[in-house]
Parts: structure tokens; C-alpha cells; sequence
């Protein structure tokens, strides 16, 4: 085990980086089920709770770092007020954000976008952390072990999971990037209270739904 020791500070700090990265980074499944195809003598329950620790430390950062650049330096004083709402909405929920979290840890789904939108609350981290490094053991176990598998049956067909693998990624951080495009444009409480969907203007004040009724009814009759 003390022989595997600088290998795997090095395994740490590489994920810890790459789960600092915002967007279209490898997702440190890929990378550990890789680990498990070219060293199917990998112990997966030594590498996985290492891969939780170093993933899970990289989220929460990224998400620190989304509260302190991205709400407080780029949103408008408008946006920060409309993702306030989701916080006061969370704030009541903690189970919801429990399994939310321990659901995206145990799939393969990319979790950067959710830390930042995470982060942007400013709830505390800490209530994230342990679902995440739960689900992420687990499933990180799974991906080792499978990629080890693999490894010791399959040779030229490495090269096509690789393909599809990438294909996977890029799509779903195209559609992860709208998702957190949208998420800060929604007009929350519209939608929480009123189940009504209303885009948030770029500057202003944030949108009264009625309002925006009106108007339209006001441009009808005009026509």
C-alpha cells in the first residue's frame, strides 16, 4: 500500500484540478475507469474513496468560487435577488438537496454546473458534500471495477468506447451550459408561486408577470 502512496497523491491532486474546472473538463469517472482498463490490478476500494475525497473537495471550491465571481463580481444586483429565491426555497427543503446531489453522485451526469448553480445560492457546502462523496464512492467503484474488466477482455474495441465516450461529454456540456443559462434567466418565484414560466430581463427590475401580461393585452388592442 505505502508503495501505491505517490501514485495516488498524484491521482489526487490530478482529479481535484479537474473538478475545479468549470466546464469541458474529462469527467473523473472517464478518467478512473481509463485507470482501471490499463491497471486491471487496481484496488477499487482504495482508489475510489480517494477519487470521492479529491472530487468532492474540487466541486466545493468550484462552487466557492461561483458565489465569489460569478454572483458577487458578474450577476446583476436584479440576478442575485432571483437565485435568492431558489435559496429560500432550498432552505426548507434540505432532503430534496440531499438526494438531489446523492442521485447526480451515483450517475455518470456531469456535476460541474450543479455546484455552480449550487455555489450562486450561497447555501452552506458542507450539506452537499457528504451526498455527494457517498454517491461518488460508490459509483467510482463501479467505473474501476468495470474498466478493469474490460481491460483484461478487450483490445481494438478500446478505441471505439473512447469515441463514444467523448461524444457523451461534449453533448451533455452543450446542454449543461444552457441548462445554467436558464437557470439564471427563469423568473423563480413566477415559477415557484405561480407556476407560470417568465424570463428575468437582462437589467431592470425583475419581471411582474402581470405586467407583462398587460402589456401584450395593451399591444392586442392597440392592433
Amino acid at each position: 500500500m505505502f508503495g501505491q502512496l505517490p501514485a495516488l497523491a498524484i491521482l489526487f491532486v490530478l482529479i481535484f484540478g479537474l473538478n475545479l474546472i468549470p466546464a469541458f473538463a474529462p469527467p473523473t469517472w472517464i478518467a478512473l475507469a481509463f485507470v482501471g482498463f490499463e491497471f486491471p490490478e487496481t484496488n477499487p476500494l482504495l482508489l475510489a474513496p480517494v477519487g470521492a475525497v479529491a472530487a468532492t473537495l474540487g466541486r466545493l471550491v468550484l462552487a466557492k468560487l461561483s458565489h465569489w465571481l460569478v454572483r458577487g463580481k458578474l450577476l446583476s444586483e436584479t440576478h442575485r435577488q432571483n437565485i435568492d429565491v431558489i435559496k429560500e426555497h432550498l432552505e426548507k427543503r434540505t432532503a430534496l438537496t440531499f438526494s438531489v446531489f446523492l442521485f447526480y453522485a451515483f450517475s455518470p451526469l456531469p456535476s460541474n454546473f450543479l455546484f455552480i448553480a449550487y455555489g450562486l445560492t450561497g447555501l452552506p457546502l458542507l450539506q452537499v458534500a457528504l451526498p455527494f462523496f457517498m454517491g461518488r464512492t460508490v459509483s467510482y467503484a463501479f467505473f474501476i471495477m468495470s474498466g478493469a474488466a474490460a481491460g483484461r477482455r478487450l483490445h481494438f474495441e478500446s478505441l471505439e468506447s473512447a469515441c463514444y465516450a467523448s461524444a457523451y461529454f461534449i453533448t451533455s456540456q452543450v446542454l449543461l451550459i444552457g441548462a445554467l443559462y436558464v437557470f439564471t434567466r427563469v423568473h423563480w418565484k413566477t415559477l415557484l408561486e405561480q407556476h407560470k414560466l417568465v424570463w428575468l430581463p437582462r437589467s431592470g427590475t425583475p419581471a411582474d408577470p402581470n405586467h407583462v401580461v398587460t402589456k401584450k393585452q395593451d399591444r392586442r388592442s392597440q392592433g
